[in-house]
């Protein structure tokens, strides 16, 4: 009899595989098959998270193809990349700290809460663009986000982080383990809209608007008069 401590998915596969080699090695005359719910549920995760990573990147070039043509603007499509992958890299990268283990219920959690991470960045930039159509700078036009949107971006992250805080209570460990990644990776998000993505659009969109700001001097708009009055 073989005892082991609580593996994860990776664990699991790689200890079947091992065992099969074992048997190849030592005893071929004997056909071996592992089964149990663990190693079903294994390979099931392992196949998820390999189909998630090989269409992430699909998945993420799209969204931001999307939304380069609703706000009709490279510079903000390309930005909103940040603000959409972060969380998920975050997010997995302190589930590593906390436990490195990799489920079939964590292979999900990517495509679950991509959809609300992609519209907390949405809401910020459209009123953030709406502002600088007004023609106010790009610091103004932050301010303006945080306070047409910020509250309401807020408000419901607290909502469902603590909706998936119950479901991380669940005695079921797939579920657990999916709520409290999920909770992780939509605080995360929020944390990234308030802090880094105002401070990306103000490093990298300013510029473009010192440009249009020269070129509107007052010199200009007077010959811009004369010759409309001509």
């Amino acid at each position: 009899m073989l005892t082991v401590d609580n593996l994860g998915s990776v664990e699991l596969v790689d200890l079947e595989n091992r065992i099969y080699a074992w048997f190849a090695d030592n005893a071929p005359q004997y056909d071996v098959v592992a089964s149990s719910p663990s190693l079903m549920f294994a390979h099931i995760g392992e196949t998820n998270m390999a189909s998630m990573l090989s269409t992430l990147p699909i998945t993420l070039v799209l969204i931001s193809a999307l939304l380069i043509f609703a706000l009709r603007s490279l510079r903000l499509g390309l930005i909103s990349l940040v603000p959409n992958i972060a969380p998920a890299v975050l997010g997995f990268g302190l589930w590593a700290l906390i436990s490195g283990e990799i489920n079939l219920g964590l292979s999900v959690v990517v495509t679950l809460t991509l959809g609300i991470v992609v519209d907390d960045a949405v809401h910020f930039l459209s009123k953030y663009q709406r502002a600088r159509k007004e023609g106010q700078n790009a610091e103004q036009a932050v301010r303006y986000a945080f306070h047409t949107v910020g509250r309401a971006l807020w408000i419901t992250t607290v909502v469902l982080v603590a909706g998936f805080s119950v479901l991380a209570m669940s005695s079921f460990r797939l579920n657990a383990d999916m709520g409290q990644l999920s909770a992780i990776v939509i605080f995360i998000a929020l944390v990234v809209d308030f802090l880094f993505l105002p401070t990306l659009l103000m490093r990298f969109d300013k510029a473009a608007y010192v440009e249009q700001t020269k070129t509107k001097t007052p010199e200009t708009q007077a010959k811009k008069n004369i010759t409309a009055s001509l």
